[in-house]
């Protein structure tokens, strides 16, 4: 019995250590707003929502982990305790109305205690607040146009730099947003299915066409946050990134106003007139 002990020890604080060190560890190797050489967990979080969808995780960690060591103790106990030369002569044992008790209210009240965070997230996922600024953004094969319906009729493609860092995530014209402002994100699909997804945000919905899905997050630090289509769109399927510029109120405005000139929409008669149709 000391033996089995022993080793149900052994392998308790072996399990706990490793748990302590991805927990405690896995900070290190989380990067703001793009991928860590050698990252293991989830980005560091820049919206309210990235918030709970990180405590969300780690309290699943616990759980799950918890779970694991006490499947791993029984298993120990049962292999060494229950062997052929240890218990010779077996128990016939059929049924404990106790532990069958136990191991059908316990799981449930498991996932009970899971559920309510969880329905609480996607609440906060799905409903929108009161938006500060609005931005479509229509998935086409293979790159992202962004209009701002708030702030006048521009609206300008992203398309990837290979010769920019981070490599196959930098794009020749950012998305471009206020700090600390409730943006609401619209997306559709010009062709097929695609999938807007920024994980610093907490953000990631499907971009359909011929419907309008939306999405929101409030960036809390300004920088260049960068995302990917997360749907299988085509041949340049992993070639179609996001970038999110988060900078000051001052210089949204700034931007606007820039942009306005830089992305003006061309009069459809030009438009139609210039192709010769």
């Amino acid at each position: 019995m000391s033996l089995s002990k022993g080793w149900v020890g052994k392998a308790v604080f072996a399990g706990l250590a490793l748990l302590a060190l991805t927990l405690l560890g896995g900070a290190a190797y989380a990067g703001l707003g793009q991928p860590s050489p050698w990252e293991w967990t989830l980005q560091e979080s820049a919206s309210p929502v990235m918030d709970q969808v990180i405590w969300f995780h780690n309290v699943l960690l616990w759980v799950i982990s918890l779970i694991t060591l006490f499947v791993l103790a029984l298993l120990i106990i049962v292999m060494v305790k229950f062997n052929a030369k240890a218990n010779p002569v077996p128990s016939r044992t059929t049924h404990n109305t106790l532990i069958e008790v136990l191991w059908t209210v316990v799981p449930v009240l498991i996932l009970i205690a899971i559920a309510v965070p969880s329905f609480r997230l996607l609440f906060l996922q799905l409903n929108i607040p009161k938006a500060d600024l609005t931005v479509k953004a229509t998935g086409k094969q293979w790159y992202w146009t962004y209009s701002y319906p708030d702030n006048g009729p521009f609206e300008f493609d992203s398309l990837l730099v290979r010769e920019k860092e981070p490599r196959l995530l930098g794009v020749d014209n950012e998305m471009v947003v206020p700090v600390n402002k409730v943006v609401r994100v619209i997306t559709t699909g010009a062709d097929v299915i695609h999938a807007f997804a920024v994980p610093s945000f907490g953000i990631k919905i499907d971009a359909i066409p011929g419907r309008i899905n939306e999405t929101w997050f409030q960036a809390t630090k300004e920088g260049i946050y960068y995302g990917q289509c997360s749907e299988l769109c085509g041949k340049d399927h992993a070639f179609m990134p996001i970038a999110v510029r988060v900078v000051s109120d001052q210089a949204f405005t700034a931007w606007v106003e820039d942009a306005k000139k830089k992305y003006a929409a061309v009069p459809t008669t030009t438009r139609v007139a210039a192709t010769g149709q």
